[in-house]
């Protein structure tokens, strides 16, 4: 199998990825009002307003740019119905399960709809619980598949957490062609290669992680501090022919976190024109399995 995973006529290939965990700003809005002295904050609790829901400017502008992504999407648990009344006070029960969405309301089934018709791949964001659960993943795997109507070939677990290598050998046992979890929320760089690998030696595959936004020098503070990172990890994956995947959670799109979507949108350009193969890991999976069954006809 080649250890070459840019197509041809590219120089390196960028995946562009997100993490559905929160499309709805529930308690943040009284979080920020208090943190950042923004009594302004507490307006986004009014009904109709969502300033979480992100997609329609995302899609619109991966659409213009002719780029694919993908959405990792959460089945969680929720604190106050499935969680015991013991963690409803602690702050780590409100971190973990407060404000979370079901896949089956009707927006989330009608974006889901979106991303399938528009061409966007919808993959598994396995949830904090069942990093090291083959049950409970497989049951959140067949929720998702059920409401979306397709398979989903890949995932990334919640929070990055990772168990190696049982949380791969779930990811496979249930029918995952590949994980995008190895990495790190604080550090960024091609520090677990600059190549997908088959920790199996088979048809399994990992796609490390090479940035998540937060890992980032703040946008909103630091534009061109940041800007400098994420050039300078275009500029290595050009030099090694590499794999970079990135990781920007809808939210940071909102005015609640200044700066990442102009960020983004810089990336993404930029990273077209130096010729970067552009799109969902999932799809990258896809072309270089069917350049593998070429080869060995």
């Amino acid at each position: 199998m080649s250890g070459d995973w840019v197509p041809d006529g590219h120089d390196f290939a960028l995946c562009l990825t997100h993490d559905v965990d929160r499309p709805y700003k529930t308690y943040q809005s009284l979080f920020y009002a208090v943190s950042r002295r923004d009594p302004s904050q507490l307006l986004d609790l009014a009904p109709g307003r969502r300033p979480y829901w992100t997609f329609p400017d995302l899609l619109s502008f991966e659409r213009e740019q002719g780029v694919r992504s993908a959405f990792y999407v959460l089945d969680e648990q929720s604190l106050f119905r499935d969680r015991p009344p013991r963690e409803w006070f602690t702050r780590e029960g409100w971190q973990l399960y407060a404000g979370r969405y079901d896949i089956e309301d009707e927006p989330i089934r009608d974006l889901l709809a979106q991303l399938r018709a528009g061409g966007w791949e919808v993959g598994l964001h396995g949830s904090y619980e069942a990093v090291d659960d083959r049950a409970m993943l497989h049951e959140e795997k067949r929720h998702l598949e059920s409401v979306l109507g397709e398979s989903v070939v890949g995932g990334r677990q919640h929070y990055l957490r990772l168990e190696r290598p049982a949380t791969w050998e779930h990811y496979r046992a249930i029918g995952l062609d590949y994980d995008t979890t190895l990495g790190d929320p604080y550090e960024y760089g091609f520090t677990d290669g600059y190549q997908p690998f088959r920790p199996f030696d088979d048809e399994f595959v990992v796609f490390p992680l090479t940035v998540m936004e937060s890992a980032l020098p703040d946008p909103g503070e630091a534009f061109d501090r940041a800007w400098a990172a994420l050039e300078s990890l275009l500029s290595e994956a050009a030099a090694n022919r590499a794999v970079m995947t990135v990781l920007w959670h809808p939210r940071h799109f909102s005015r609640d976190h200044p700066g990442y979507d102009r960020l983004y949108r810089r990336l993404v350009t930029t990273a077209l024109e130096r010729d970067a193969w552009v799109g969902p890991p999932g799809e990258l999976y896809a072309l270089q399995e069917s350049t593998a069954v070429t080869a060995d006809d």
